[in-house]
């Protein structure tokens, strides 16, 4: 009997140690809010259901939206609560094909401080004054500022006077009072920092908004190259670019696509978001096809492809595998890992290079989501993000 009783007591503590272990994983792991298209399936939705009002909802069943629901596992067990928003489903024409990049950034970004060499020795205007690097100058001496041209003029034209520097660090704004000093190898007075006003490169259209106007691409957010920050956009604009030249990855080495600009606007720059860059479109590329977009829930693991430009000017699909699904709603460039199994684009690229970033990918013939990052150790691996939170991203 007590050998029964010891039996029953660790299956019961086994049993409990599962079902709180699961509870664990879905506050972590499950969404916070949830965006259905249509009543569509989700695979969650076996294990998973909300409860409203005492009825039993499957994950993506529709009802009223928006509204708070509890997640209970198997209908019972309560885990957490979410949001549930009800949306007819969306389509969007599904692109892939390289472009080039200009932008232009809301002020200036101090990329770099630096000491000026003078009679006494090196002295650092700019930084003993507070300003660091990552700093967006807005105005100087309450002149708005937007290039580095104006900055370097401002700045230059004087003999040693004092400037109110305004800048934004983060959400705030701030004041400096910087003074230049006379460097005698120059024989000038110098501020002793580095800014930059704009950026280009190169990226892939992931879909064009036929509802709103607005393309989408990259997947993720521009940011500058020395200061590692988001890029503030003032302006930008989207150029047709073509391929001329691919330097393939291998383990430890990112390659890229090299590519040509043409003078042809593909649309102008509206937004550089941590889910990718928007803008509004001249016109509809002649290589897009309409998709549905797959709401998160509908992403599984397993077989997908993806829409790239690697040659010939026209983008191709290529077989990838989805092999992990996160719901981390902070760091939205990463929901998805994605293995290249295609030979052909791994014998061209080597899996996934620069320039790929916004390519589409394509699950059971909708858009899930687009490429964000190859990871650098196997780069036939790399990240996504879910095509649902860029299109509402488009919407906004």
């Amino acid at each position: 009997m007590k050998k029964a009783i010891r039996i029953f007591d660790v299956i019961l503590f086994f049993v409990c140690s599962v079902i709180f272990g699961v509870i664990i994983w879905g506050n972590v792991a499950l969404p916070d809010s949830v965006v259905t298209y249509d009543g569509n399936n989700s695979p969650i939705a076996k294990v998973f259901t909300y409860t409203a009002k005492d009825t039993s909802l499957a994950v993506d069943r529709q009802s009223s939206s928006p509204r708070r629901e509890s997640l209970k596992m198997f209908g019972v067990i309560p885990v957490k609560e979410v949001s549930v928003t009800e949306k007819a489903q969306q389509s969007v024409m599904v692109s892939g094909e390289v472009f080039g990049i200009k932008l232009y950034t809301d002020g200036v970004i101090v990329v770099g401080i630096q000491e000026v060499q003078t009679d006494s020795g090196k002295k650092s205007p700019s930084g003993s004054a507070g300003i660091e690097v990552g700093d967006i100058i807005v105005a100087i001496d309450g002149e708005n500022v937007y290039t580095s041209d104006q900055v370097q003029s401002i700045l230059g034209a004087n003999n040693g006077s004092s400037f109110d520097v305004k800048i934004k660090r983060g959400e705030r704004f701030r004041n400096f009072t910087v003074t230049p000093i006379y460097c005698e190898r120059e024989g000038c007075y110098k501020a002793g920092m580095w800014v930059r006003d704009s950026t280009a490169g190169i990226g892939t259209i992931t879909f064009y908004n036929k509802n709103s106007g607005i393309f989408g691409a990259l997947g993720h957010q521009i940011n500058d190259v020395d200061t590692k920050e988001i890029m503030p956009m003032l302006d930008g604009e989207a150029v047709k670019a073509t391929v001329s030249k691919i330097e393939k990855s291998t383990r430890g080495t990112t390659g890229s696509l090299e590519c040509d600009f043409t003078n042809q606007t593909l649309g102008r720059l509206l937004t550089n978001t941590d889910c990718g860059i928007f803008g509004a479109y001249a016109e509809v590329s002649d290589c897009a096809k309409e998709y549905p977009v797959a709401s998160i829930q509908e992403v599984k693991k397993g077989k997908a492809t993806v829409i790239s430009t690697v040659e010939n000017g026209q983008p191709k699909e290529y077989e990838i595998e989805i092999t992990r699904i996160g719901f981390n709603e902070n760091n939205r460039e990463k929901n998805m890992i994605v293995k290249v199994t295609d030979r052909d684009l791994i014998d061209k690229t080597g899996g996934i290079v620069q320039g790929m970033s916004g390519s589409p990918i394509i699950q059971n013939g909708k858009l899930a989501g687009a490429l964000t990052h190859v990871i650098v150790g196997n780069p036939q691996k790399g990240y996504a993000v879910f095509a649902q939170t860029m299109v509402e991203e488009s919407n906004n």
